[in-house]
């Protein structure tokens, strides 16, 4: 197990988010979205300010992707890349209604200079890829079933240089490997085991022998939708047994509500893609 009260030691992270003021739920592509149900918007971006303004208040860089009208998903930024590196793997999204967040991803990424990986197969980013650089050397861990495709996590391996374990994810409400797994720090990670195929399983236990292991009750609140640099973790306020367990680590759980971006089915980690230099 986790050594309790070990002392943690914050890196400062660099982020990129887009601001809701165009997130609507109108169609439904995964099982929290609900069409029926009505969006406050005024408040989607409220707690978005509120988690944008928890992270540099932890001394983290925020970098803004511009909102673009018909695309009610960007607020999701985690989806539109991976990062490794100063190297990015582009997305390529399952569903055509999300299609056109690549582009806009991509002209960010080109902007800024990074080495920029155009995809051929259908991937959504750090929505189903995590990176724990201090893990067996340096570790992607890699989701499929739902969205990615498996071919992706090898055309990720020869884009970023670093090896690709795939995981299977088998529940259809957590269909992005983000709502099922997180990296706490940079060789540690928090899971929900019910997520995942039995065989897949096995491969954490055997990885991650210390991971700090969350229930179904942390899972169904998108508790593993979290953010961590190693010593804050930043996640949905309603995950209140996954905070104690994290804090019973040695990590201190920042909590924020997004009750609003949860109807679209994401939250605290949906929000945000790490940019790593």
């Amino acid at each position: 197990m986790v050594t309790v009260n070990q002392q943690r030691f914050p890196r400062k992270r660099t982020y990129l988010m887009c601001s809701p003021e165009h997130f609507t739920v109108e169609y439904a592509i995964n099982p929290w979205m609900d069409v029926t149900t009505p969006i406050d918007r005024d408040l989607a971006v409220k707690q978005w300010d509120r988690l944008r303004e928890t992270l540099v208040g932890l001394g983290h860089e925020v970098h803004l992707l511009t909102p673009e009208y018909g695309l009610p998903d960007m607020v999701y930024a985690a989806n539109g890349a991976f990062t490794v590196d100063g190297s990015v793997y582009g997305a390529r999204f399952k569903h055509e209604q999300r299609a056109a967040e690549a582009a806009a991803h991509h002209a960010f990424y080109e902007s800024q200079g990074w080495r920029f990986v155009a995809p051929s197969e259908t991937n959504e980013g750090e929505g189903d890829f995590a990176y724990v650089p201090e893990a067996h050397g340096g570790l992607i861990l890699a989701g499929h079933g739902f969205r990615t495709e498996i071919p992706a996590h090898a055309e990720a391996q020869e884009a970023l240089g670093r090896p690709v374990v795939s995981l299977r994810l088998i529940d259809p409400r957590f269909y992005h490997l983000d709502v099922a797994l997180a990296a706490i720090d940079d060789s540690n990670v928090v899971y929900f085991p019910g997520a995942f195929s039995a065989a897949s399983q096995r491969v954490l236990t055997q990885l991650f022998p210390d991971a700090v292991i969350a229930d179904d009750e942390d899972a169904m609140a998108f508790g593993l939708n979290l953010v961590s640099d190693g010593a804050n973790v930043v996640l949905n306020s309603e995950a209140t047994r996954l905070a104690g367990k994290l804090k019973a680590a040695g990590y201190t759980p920042v909590p924020v509500e997004l009750a609003e971006l949860k109807k679209g089915g994401g939250s605290v980690k949906c929000c945000i893609a790490e940019l790593r230099h």
